[in-house]
């Protein structure tokens, strides 16, 4: 991976770190390539049982499009008559970065430590669980800058704080800070900033030493539910909860449970 994307794995975990702390992990196009697969290994390789997603430095978690960069792409756009596809981007990086995470088979954890903004603020999203710092905040940014929603904002965002509430939040952007994005159901979690690396961690390790076939089947059972009926739903739950039934770690789980010992699972 680029130094502007750190990637590590250690006992299932794997730590995505955005490394930009000078421009306040900014996405320029190397970070944004380098983010794109540095996800996509760890949804994809089956020895990472969990993700954690986090930040260097301690102002900021991601504002989003590096807008130093993007201005010289949009000038480059235009002396070619528009034929550069600045905005392709969204395609190419953020699309696919926002997929992984939220259909990645195992749990993904944010650890936002400062600002987030526009991508930034949709990439958190896409985690299953967010661990703030009390220092963090949160804004959409596009129409500050002439721009809609990306990064799976007007999907996400909906869905956690309500319609008309998003497109308040899309329409008038602000800094929410980290008290009112718990209260509004955006962060799982506010912990002092000092504390939120190892809270983090600590999390995202239970995590994956966790029965991550079953936490698979939650993601896949929550977003299924997001866009079907009651009806389909019950099936969809049927067919996984049958599928975790016949997991060697549900039976792994019940025996633990029998001999009042602490199971260890194998995802599997």
């Amino acid at each position: 991976m680029a130094d502007t994307v750190l990637y590590e794995v250690s006992d299932g975990l794997a730590t995505i770190t955005l490394n930009r702390p000078e421009a306040m992990n900014a996405l320029n196009t190397e970070a944004k390539v380098a983010l794109r697969e540095a996800v996509r290994s760890a949804a994809a390789d089956g020895a990472v049982r969990a993700v954690l997603l986090t930040a260097a430095g301690d102002r900021a978690f991601c504002v989003g499009q590096d807008l130093k960069e993007h201005v010289g792409l949009l000038a480059a756009d235009r002396e070619s008559g528009g034929r550069g596809g600045t905005m392709r981007t969204v395609g190419e990086h953020y699309n696919p970065i926002v997929r992984a995470l939220a259909e990645a088979p195992k749990p993904v954890v944010a650890a936002v430590n400062g600002v987030a903004a526009g991508a930034g603020f949709g990439f958190a999203l896409a985690a299953d669980h967010r661990i703030v710092a009390e220092t963090a905040t949160f804004t959409t940014a596009f129409t500050g800058v002439a721009l809609t929603a990306d990064s799976g904002l007007s999907w996400t965002l909906p869905r956690v704080v309500g319609p008309g509430r998003a497109t308040d939040l899309l329409l008038f952007p602000r800094a929410i800070d980290a008290r009112e994005a718990y209260e509004l159901g955006i962060v799982g979690r506010v912990v002092p900033a000092g504390e939120l690396r190892a809270e983090a961690e600590r999390t995202a390790r239970a995590l994956a030493a966790g029965p991550t076939l079953a936490y698979a089947a939650v993601k896949e059972s929550v977003a299924y539910g997001l866009s079907h009926s009651l009806a389909e739903t019950l099936e969809k739950e049927d067919e996984l909860q049958t599928r975790a039934g016949a997991s060697q770690d549900h039976a792994i789980a019940v025996r633990a449970f029998v001999d009042k010992e602490k199971p260890v699972y194998l995802g599997r």
